[in-house]
């Protein structure tokens, strides 16, 4: 079959540095990520070195402040870069994207002087982020976590398990949400633990469907010692921060899953216009060219969505409802373009010798990370309808 090569999406950007910073992203996403994402996906391989390379590029800070080796840039342009690093290798997209919702914390609710001594390292000095929340006990119903931090003199002493920490174990920083008083979301505070801090320890990484590459695994303190300094926010703020962080976190997985899509869509268009049957190519046949179509018109949606989210942010306008839309219909979106991809390769759709059975199995992960979609539609609801009546008897 003749090579079909993917067209670059054609982005509305809105300055020169950001079409630069895209052309960038495209240029590593082409060289240094795609060419091993196969094979190092298969072996279960971090490509520790690709987040060296982005962070040395200015790609891993792209969000925040340049004062502190961050990039200046908005939203709208850093999802962006992040689609096409996802598109390249869903394992590099995902991971600089909790890598800035582990920034989060510190460059929104810290102090000038916490800022000053971490933000740099942590935005351009090669550093890798993880972002704690959840635990095995506390998923969705994350304002129910166990671990606590209590107060000895000056600093803080942290006891407890986190799950399903993306970097779990590898990350040089994380940012860990604990219980520091009362039950519920009110109780718990947010602080930066350095990765080599003693009696922390990561489990080994959890066996997955996708994302193989990609650590995911319990965190476990214990008896971990922080000095207040690295507390985030006021006592009692954390769980706010956390939410704070996952609304943007949520616009991250969103492009990451277009980003996805695009590549699955990319993949299909090329066999389809390849594949001989019948003496003519098969996306001659209209059966085809109508999923083909749905294919890029999902994508298209999807894209638009996560964008006019980010614009609402950029602005600084309130954004998590439309940042819940965005994570439930581009993850969906994402499940229902890579199924269908597979469909349009037939048998070869289910082998290894192409890619789009392992991005069907990475698809699936988006729809449950950073809140399932169920969790999403009750956030959607939420701004709609107001909360839910509590039941009383």
């Amino acid at each position: 079959m003749p090579d079909r090569a993917p067209q670059p999406v054609d982005r509305q950007l809105p300055t020169d540095e950001a079409r630069d910073l895209i052309s960038l992203a495209r240029d590593l996403a082409r060289r240094e990520v795609a060419p091993k994402a196969a094979e190092e996906e298969d072996a279960g391989r971090f490509p520790r070195e690709v987040f060296t390379l982005l962070s040395r590029s200015g790609l891993l800070g792209l969000p925040y402040d340049s004062g502190y080796g961050g990039g200046d840039q908005p939203y709208e342009v850093y999802l962006q870069v992040l689609e096409e690093l996802a598109a390249a290798r869903l394992t590099v997209g995902l991971g600089v994207s909790v890598h800035s919702l582990s920034c989060h914390a510190l460059a929104n609710y810290g102090t000038k002087r916490q800022q000053v001594e971490h933000l740099p390292a942590m935005l351009g000095g090669g550093l890798l982020g993880a972002y704690c929340l959840s635990e095995p006990s506390s998923g969705s119903d994350a304002a129910s976590l166990r671990t606590r931090a209590v107060r000895d003199g000056e600093d803080w002493v942290i006891d407890g398990t986190k799950a399903w920490i993306t970097h779990g174990g590898i990350a040089d920083f994380y940012t860990v949400m604990a219980r520091t008083g009362e039950d519920g979301p009110r109780g718990i505070s947010a602080f930066l633990v350095p990765g080599d801090a003693p009696g922390l320890s990561g489990a080994a990484p959890e066996r997955k469907m996708g994302m193989k590459g990609s650590p995911t695994a319990q965190v476990h303190f214990d008896g971990v010692r922080v000095p207040d300094g690295r507390r985030l926010g006021e006592e009692g703020q954390g769980f706010a921060i956390a939410l704070s962080a996952l609304d943007s976190g949520r616009l991250g997985i969103a492009a990451c899953a277009i980003g996805l899509a695009q590549a699955a869509l990319d993949e299909a268009l090329a066999y389809a216009t390849g594949r001989q049957q019948f003496g003519r190519p098969i996306s001659d046949f209209q059966g085809l060219r109508f999923m083909l179509a749905d294919m890029a018109t999902q994508i298209e949606a999807g894209r638009a969505l996560y964008l006019a989210a980010a614009r609402l942010r950029d602005t600084g306008r309130p954004f998590a409802k439309q940042a819940a839309m965005a994570k439930l219909h581009c993850t969906d979106t994402a499940m229902k373009v890579t199924v269908d991809a597979v469909q349009v390769l037939g048998g070869y759709g289910c082998t290894a010798d192409f890619p789009v059975e392992r991005y069907l199995r990475e698809a699936k992960v988006l729809q449950i990370v950073e809140g399932t979609n169920q969790i999403q539609r009750m956030v959607i609801a939420r701004h709609l309808a107001g909360p839910e009546a509590r039941r009383t008897g």
